[in-house]
């Protein structure tokens, strides 16, 4: 064998370990009064956007405030659920998605550049909110204005948000937010 086919052979290998994991043996205890409130919170936020999307015929529902509402009642304390982040990532995604498509239209490309360029914003405003994602790539896909980044996505990120505030604090196991900005 030369040396070069020695060298990338290591590397590859190397690299295939990275990716070798072992089992999870701190999964944190979830108490029944932690699954209730995921619930409540879950229910009341996804429910108010609903309900104010129905009543005012507004398009409030978005499927990555799906995706929000899995970190803010079931995973309150990360930073990635965190009110900058929930409501900064959804502005800036929706932003770069519907600057993307006003540009370029819906092409496959377009998709993936608008998605990219959120992720971008993201990291480089400390808003990192993985929904975010899935907001841009609905801006673009669904051929979205600018009207987009103000209603269905500040308001109903921001309802999410308030109700975030309200439920998750009336357990005595969780505190909500950890920090504003």
């Amino acid at each position: 064998m030369q040396e070069g086919t020695v060298d990338f052979s290591i590397k590859l290998r190397n690299y295939a370990c990275k990716m070798k994991a072992g089992k999870c043996t701190d999964l944190p205890k979830i108490s029944l009064t932690g699954i209730l409130t995921t619930a409540l919170g879950s229910f009341a936020g996804i429910g108010l956007v609903a309900m104010l999307a129905e009543y005012y015929n507004l398009p409030l529902l978005l499927p990555s405030f799906g995706a929000s509402a899995v970190l803010l009642y079931a995973a309150c304390q990360v930073p990635m659920a965190q009110p900058r982040n929930v409501i900064g990532g959804h502005l800036v995604s929706a932003l770069m998605g519907v600057i993307v498509y006003q540009l370029f239209g819906d092409v496959w490309w377009a998709i993936a550049l608008g998605v990219t360029l959120a992720i971008m914003m993201m990291a480089l405003t400390y808003t990192l909110h993985p929904p975010g994602g899935a907001t841009a790539f609905v801006a673009v896909y669904t051929a979205q204005d600018f009207n987009f980044i103000f209603s269905p996505v500040l308001l109903g990120a921001v309802c999410l948000v308030i109700i975030a505030l309200l439920v998750n604090n009336l357990s005595n196991e969780r505190k909500y937010p950890y920090y504003w900005y």
